[in-house]
């Protein structure tokens, strides 16, 4: 910037702290912060923070480093007492929606008063059989070809219209009646077509089929269709072909029964309350309540039903509408359960009848609260129990190829459900009262044993857990596999503690087990539980002997990656029950068992949850090199993982876990030691540009460190230490990809490096500082959008500003070397909006005027700035002063163009903020700059496009200074301005 200039800078000498003093003495004083109702909360904005432990204030109105998010009143707040609509709602009584209702006097609350006179526990139970059900569908699954048979697949059977001969009214009901008598015997003689070779995913295709043609029939008013179709329903649950896919048939079919049961209840419901015209019948209606007609349908309906011939579809079909039963009687549930449950004991199959005493103890429930028949239903289930093993049984288990142990966990989901029913509340009597009846029906079955802990309360079971073991050994050779009864009672110690006394002689016994389980898949169900009771209530020693065990067994031919989500899960118990994740790295098996994960993206995964425990709960400080080491190891894998395809927000997690544990690393007062764990973090992490920014802070705050424990007198030793810090940083910074990271902490490190008294540290860093804002991006993202690049520069170089202002001028350089050198980067970088040039260009004269004094503001102990070079030498004053003048004359030239232009508000801005300067920085005495003053004030007034609070803060400040020392000229500018200016 070598261009001359007509207008010459004097600035004025200042004292500061007089200065100080003055305009304080003028403040008013004030009970409320005047901005608190307008100003909400304070955002960080994108730009990485400085902490540097020198105050390097602005002397030129330098941006802050945060940005301030105004949020002004909220009118509909004030409108509402500051209340929301939706809050103001809610103060009242009742919301807009009840009070509408209350007023209609033809609301009915009959719905609501149904739900809330439903018995709680019909609730609680119906919700866990909708979750057991998606249990039960994941788990029996089969590969092998499926058939159904059922003639509604291909658009359902086509009921031929007869000739009928006219009938007199009177008989058109009987009529109707013998017709779909008719149809129904049609249907029993033989209608139905088999469709095999179905895969799982088929047949539960069909069975939707089913469901969807059930509900058409329905809403077309084939109520005989829709019978036959729950007909052919139920019957599918009486073939057992496909033995190992029955639970999950028998959950599809009797969804499609409920449906049918409601559809049935709905009908004659409506029937009864007349479409309405008789009103709604209330909840704990009485079958006195109900008309005779509605009475005639729901006969014929359980007529219907019992013409069916086949046992089966009988009994479930008649399950499903049993609730249509209340329109009849009110009395007689009890007694239709057990007969029910009666008729079960003629279905020849155990699985078939196990499943529908499941169905009719569900179903009941939802009908009376008497539980006789859940009870009948499990005595009888237990001294049928020897049925499970006759010879058809096995002749059926060997024809389709299922072994004895597969074929009783098919019993599982039927006999926990019952068993559930059965042991409400699940008291300590109920369950010896069980245990009781097994032993009198000598009853030793794994498998009821194994339904007994999974039904009741497991604080009873853990009571009684080296009970229950004697009982698992005990069990006769049946079959059903022994580790799922260790694993069933696993699970129960690991929900409520066993007696004390009771763990050794507990864990010892099981352990040895299932130690021996030759089975990998038996061995890692088992020890992805127990080891949970050995990590709640033992030590680490325990732990690590499981541990070690777990990689015996699963080494041998890499069995490992068939366990995988068994292994993650004891990773995940480990991290829930470990309070410090020191604990796990200090196990030798740890580490171990961690690397078993070959394969990435799941060695990935754990690594990441042990990361994100390791951040959570780790509240000290570390230094011990073996955890050190393994956080290192898992830090690697997470870091290796990180390629081209990476998400920005996967990178933005795994960078924060690992600068979660560079954090935390601390050796006291070890400060060498600290720098090496630094340079070998650096050299392990060198994709992403968050860890190198959270490197270089780490060792810039040690650097801070450092001059704080030596009181800013650094010795030989400390010295050459700060000055290895400054070079890291001015080592790291380079490779970090983000422009934006690199001129902040170019600038923060030559602020520490400055600090440190490392003077040739800080002139490197802010000369490549300066390099960069060249390169700058027009551009950057902010909150997902691309805005301009301006208002970030423009903060950055007026905090730079601030911070030259105390950098001494190198000796082999010329006066004012980074400053020249930040100007010619203002003057040659493309800005997007002259506004932010010229922005900067007043910044500059702030700093300039501040350069001039005999005294600066603030200093840096141990580093003498220019004002102690230079003392006011009267060539350097000079100079300062030739490039105030250089710089005015471009913010003129500027107000040129805004005039040729005509951006005359813009025109009044820039003039006030110069005029500004001038009378702030300059000496009034001098008659250019007092006729400089007068003419920015006209240029400013001309088009009356000012600001005027910008004015007027103008005219408060000119008269604070004029009732001070030496304001004969800001007197006398102010007269002229208020005689003529105005």
């Amino acid at each position: 910037m070598s261009k001359s200039s007509s207008f010459e800078w004097v600035p004025r000498k200042r004292d500061f702290q007089l200065e100080k003093k003055f305009f304080r003495s003028h403040l008013e004083g004030v009970t409320e912060h005047p901005l608190r109702p307008l100003i909400g909360p304070v955002t960080e904005s994108k730009s990485i923070r400085k902490n540097s432990s020198t105050n390097l204030s602005s002397p030129g109105n330098a941006q802050p480093r945060r940005s301030v998010t105004a949020v002004l009143a909220d009118p509909l707040g004030a409108a509402l007492d500051g209340m929301d609509p939706l809050s103001q709602f809610a103060k009242e009584e009742q919301d807009p929606l009840s009070k509408m209702a209350a007023e209609d006097i033809s609301w009915d609350h009959s719905e609501t008063k149904r739900k809330n006179l439903e018995n709680l526990d019909e609730e609680v139970s119906q919700e866990e059989w909708t979750a057991r059900k998606s249990a039960i569908l994941s788990r029996f699954t089969t590969s092998e070809k499926l058939s159904i048979m059922t003639s509604f697949l291909s658009g359902g059977d086509k009921v031929i219209a007869r000739p009928q001969a006219v009938a007199p009214p009177q008989n058109a009901t009987i009529e109707k009646v013998k017709n779909r008598l008719e149809q129904l015997d049609e249907f029993e003689e033989g209608t139905v077509c088999e469709e095999g070779d179905l895969t799982q995913g088929e047949y539960t295709a069909r069975i939707e089929q089913l469901n969807a043609e059930l509900k058409q029939a329905w809403n077309s008013d084939q109520r005989v269709k829709a019978l036959k179709i729950a007909i052919q329903c139920s019957k599918l649950l009486a073939d057992t072909n496909v033995i190992q896919f029955y639970p999950s048939k028998f959950v599809l079919v009797t969804d499609i029964l409920d449906i049918f049961g409601q559809l049935v209840h709905e009908r004659l419901r409506s029937k009864a309350e007349g479409n309405k015209t008789r009103g709604r019948l209330p909840v704990d209606f009485t079958p006195d309540m109900v008309p005779e007609a509605a009475k005639e349908t729901c006969r014929n309906w359980f007529y219907k039903i019992a013409s069916i011939r086949e046992l089966v579809p009988r009994f479930y079909v008649e399950i499903a509408i049993l609730r249509s039963y209340s329109f009849l009687t009110s009395s007689e549930f009890t007694q239709a359960l057990l007969r029910l449950t009666a008729m079960i004991r003629g279905i020849g199959d155990p699985l078939v009848a196990v499943y529908a005493r499941c169905y009719l103890c569900r179903v009941g429930l939802s009908i009376t609260r008497d539980r006789a028949y859940i009870h009948e239903n499990l005595y009888d289930f237990l001294a049928s129990h020897k049925q499970l093993y006759c010879r058809s049984v096995r002749a059926e288990l060997l024809r389709q190829k299922v072994d004895m142990g597969s074929y009783l966990t098919l019993y599982t989901p039927a006999l926990d459900w019952i068993l559930r029913l059965a042991a409400n509340p699940g008291t300590e009597e109920q369950l010896l009262d069980v245990l009781n009846i097994c032993k009198n029906l000598n009853v030793k079955s794994g498998l009821v044993l194994n339904s007994v802990m999974v039904a009741f309360k497991a604080v009873y079971i853990a009571a009684r857990a080296t009970q229950f073991v004697d009982l698992i050994t005990g069990c006769d050779d049946d079959g059903f596999p022994q580790y799922i009864l260790f694993r069933t009672l696993g699970l129960c110690v690991v929900a409520a503690e066993p007696p004390r006394e009771q763990h050794l002689p507990l864990l010892n016994p099981v352990w040895k087990i299932v130690s021996r389980l030759s089975d990998v898949s038996h061995y890692a169900a088992c020890a992805e539980v127990w080891i949970e009771f050995a990590v709640k209530y033992f030590g680490k020693a325990e732990v690590n002997a499981i541990l070690h065990d777990m990689i015996r067994h699963l080494t041998p031919n890499r069995a490992f990656e068939n366990h995988y989500l068994q292994m993650q899960s004891v990773v995940t118990i480990l991290l829930r029950n470990t309070h410090d994740p020191e604990i796990l790295f200090g196990m030798d098996k740890f580490l171990t068992f961690i690397d078993m994960f070959h394969k990435e993206t799941i060695k990935v995964e754990v690594c990441k949850s042990i990361m994100e425990a390791y951040c959570r709960q780790k509240q000290d400080s570390v230094r011990d090199p073996v955890v050190i080491n393994s956080v290192m190891f898992l830090c690697r894998v997470l870091h290796d993982s990180v390629n081209a395809l990476t998400v920005d927000d996967e990178k933005r997690q795994i960078a924060q876990l690992i600068c979660g544990f560079v954090k935390s690393v601390d050796f006291g007062r070890d400060f060498e030691l600290q720098l090496n764990f630094y340079v070998d973090a650096r050299a392990a992490f060198t994709n992403l540009d968050y860890i190198h920014v959270q490197l270089v802070q780490c060792v810039n705050h040690l650097a801070v460190k450092t001059k704080k424990i030596v009181g800013g007198h650094h010795t030989r030793k400390t010295a050459s230490f700060v000055r290895a810090c400054a070079a890291y940083c001015f080592i790291t910074v380079p490779s970090i990809f983000s422009v934006i990271f690199r001129l902040e902490l170019y600038l923060l490190s030559g602020q520490v490096a400055l600090s440190n008294q490392c003077l040739g540290q800080a002139d490197a860093c802010f000369k490549a500082a300066l390099n960069l804002i060249l390169e700058f991006p027009k551009t950057i993202e902010e909150d997902g959008k691309q805005k301009s690049s301006d208002f970030f520069l423009v903060s950055y170089m007026s905090n730079f500003m601030s911070t030259l202002l105390i950098v001494p001028d190198p000796p082999e350089q010329g006066v004012l070397y980074i400053t020249r050198g930040l100007l010619n980067c203002i003057q040659h970088y493309e800005w997007e909006n002259p506004a932010s040039k010229m922005n900067l260009y007043l910044q500059v004269l702030s700093l300039l005027a501040a350069a001039t004094q005999e005294s600066y503001p603030y200093h840096i102990e141990k580093v003498a700035s220019n004002d102690a070079l230079y003392g006011s030498d009267p060539k350097f004053v000079s100079e300062i002063n030739r490039i105030c003048g250089v710089v005015v004359e471009e913010i003129f030239s500027q107000l040129r163009i805004y005039d040729e232009n005509g951006n005359l508000d813009k025109q009044a801005s820039l003039s006030l903020a110069l005029l500004n300067r001038i009378i702030t920085f300059t000496d009034l005495r001098e008659p250019i700059s007092l006729k400089y003053a007068g003419k920015l004030w006209d240029l400013s007034h001309r088009h009356k496009k000012q600001d005027p609070s910008s004015v007027a803060n103008t005219l408060q400040y000119l008269s604070t200074r004029a009732a001070g020392p030496n304001g004969e000229k800001c007197k006398e500018l102010l007269s002229r301005i208020q005689t003529g200016g105005s």
